[in-house]
């Protein structure tokens, strides 16, 4: 039995918190990626302590909708993570995200180690330096505070309702393009 424990206790368990506009298209994707363990959806970032979704749509909280990112960093790295998150959503607009807008749509990240919020601001001249985007990146690095877990429905959300407009229109175009450019980083099961 100390075996089962000892090995369990030795994947390099890590945590991240994006916000990069609506939960249900950054959980599908972050679902699918090699390493990831564990996607949640939820809020931070704002002054409301227990933030209802309404209240977060009405831009009432100060809170963006965020996925918490449970990782294990042997089989992917934070790096590759950042990657991900900028390739996977438009950092250059501030407060909106597509026909999403407000600043429950902002482009954070959300960092618990100073170590995260160095590689973040590196990657981001990087990308700057790179000029991978045409505008300026705008996305907000700020230390993570109270995470609040979103309702039930919106967890797994594209998984359970792979039929809504919303799912079909948006999220399963997102991660169509996501799966050709990071085939690598693709869940091996989710390939077949």
């Amino acid at each position: 039995m100390e075996g089962v424990k000892n090995s369990a206790m030795s994947s390099n368990l890590q945590k991240i918190t994006f916000g990069n506009g609506c939960f249900w298209c950054t959980e599908a994707i972050f679902q699918t990626v090699r390493g990831v363990k564990k996607v949640t959806s939820g809020y931070m970032g704002g002054q409301t302590d227990h933030p209802t979704y309404k209240q977060i749509c009405r831009g009432d909280t100060g809170h963006a909708e965020v996925t918490e990112v449970e990782y294990d960093g042997d089989q992917i790295t934070f790096n590759e993570l950042l990657l991900i998150f900028f390739r996977t959503h438009n950092p250059t607009t501030l407060n909106r995200q597509g026909n999403d807008v407000g600043t429950q749509y902002r482009s954070a990240i959300f960092y618990y180690t100073e170590e995260q919020k160095q590689q973040a601001e590196e990657m981001i001249k990087k990308l700057t330096a790179e000029s991978v985007f045409d505008d300026p990146i705008v996305t907000e690095i700020t230390p993570a505070s109270k995470f609040y877990i979103a309702e039930d429905y919106h967890q797994n959300y594209f998984n359970d309702n792979p039929s809504q407009p919303y799912c079909s229109f948006v999220i399963q175009p997102k991660l169509n393009k996501f799966a050709k450019e990071f085939t690598q980083k693709i869940k091996p099961e989710l390939l077949q």
